[in-house]
């Protein structure tokens, strides 16, 4: 059974947060928000253990779908990083701001870029095309994340200095706006670059937060250099191109690592 503690400790984990949130909010709301996020991704967790294939690409649906449609659509919340500033900006601990120091600024001291492997629904959508493993060398354009987030930034602190009317509204249709250019420029990138992860390396502003986080992650795929062979296989399929034969903390691309877990899948000798 202690095969089975990580899927417990995550549901652990989300609940403690889930509880305390709606206590001291007072808003039911937020234990079934957290209570619900946790449950699935335990449940992803739990079977990848029991190898089930498609155990993390369920997971991207059950919080995707979720977050981008009940969350987003429905419920008409800016989900995007623009929704962090908008709440930022107002001085409110509501919505987009509690789910950023949650999921994408507190929250990878403990699981890393999982947020990015299992949640994104950017991610959910392009991890449907065809390119699992990346088709060339990664491009040194990585720099443009910081525009894309320095743009964000900008745009909504613009509103608030020009002191724009219906702003929520405003936010709302940036919501939509910004999820359709997300997926465009994704799948664009994707089919030049020859792979579906193009986007997550290069222009997504949320890695501003998640890379210097990540790097203290408590969860990492670890490697046995005694069962290690070398056989390059868990390289090749990374899909964020991460070194995980190499332990230290400064291995390559290490800070990217979405715990998608391809490579423990695929290492022939169970050194993952």
């Amino acid at each position: 059974m202690k095969k089975y503690w990580p899927p417990v400790m995550m549901l652990a984990i989300f609940e403690s947060v889930a509880v305390t949130l709606w206590l001291t909010k007072d808003n039911l709301f937020y234990l079934f928000n957290f209570s619900y996020i946790g449950l699935s991704v335990s449940t992803g967790v739990f079977l990848f253990i029991r190898k089930y294939k498609h155990a993390r690409r369920i997971v991207q649906l059950l919080v995707g779908l979720y977050m981008l449609i009940y969350l987003g659509l429905i419920c008409n919340e800016n989900m995007q990083i623009e929704g962090f500033w908008y709440y930022l900006f107002t001085g409110v601990f509501e919505a987009a701001t509690i789910h950023y120091a949650v999921a994408k600024i507190f929250g990878p001291l403990i699981f890393g870029r999982g947020w990015c492997g299992y949640a994104c629904w950017t991610a959910m959508v392009l991890d449907f095309l065809p390119y699992k493993v990346p088709g060339g060398p990664r491009k040194k354009i990585g720099w443009v994340r910081y525009i894309t987030f320095l743009v964000s930034l900008i745009f909504v602190a613009a509103l608030f200095l020009a002191k724009v009317g219906n702003i929520e509204q405003i936010m709302f249709r940036a919501f939509i706006a910004g999820n359709l250019i997300y997926y465009a420029a994704g799948i664009i990138l994707a089919c030049a670059f020859k792979d579906n992860r193009a986007f997550c390396k290069y222009i997504c502003p949320i890695t501003v937060f998640l890379k210097p986080m990540s790097y203290f992650s408590l969860l990492r795929i670890k490697c046995d250099k005694d069962k290690c062979v070398s056989c390059g296989k868990c390289k090749r399929v990374c899909p964020m191109e991460v070194d995980v034969t190499e332990n230290s903390r400064k291995r390559q691309n290490g800070t990217e690592c979405i715990l998608c877990m391809e490579c423990v899948r695929n290492c022939p000798k169970d050194a993952l």
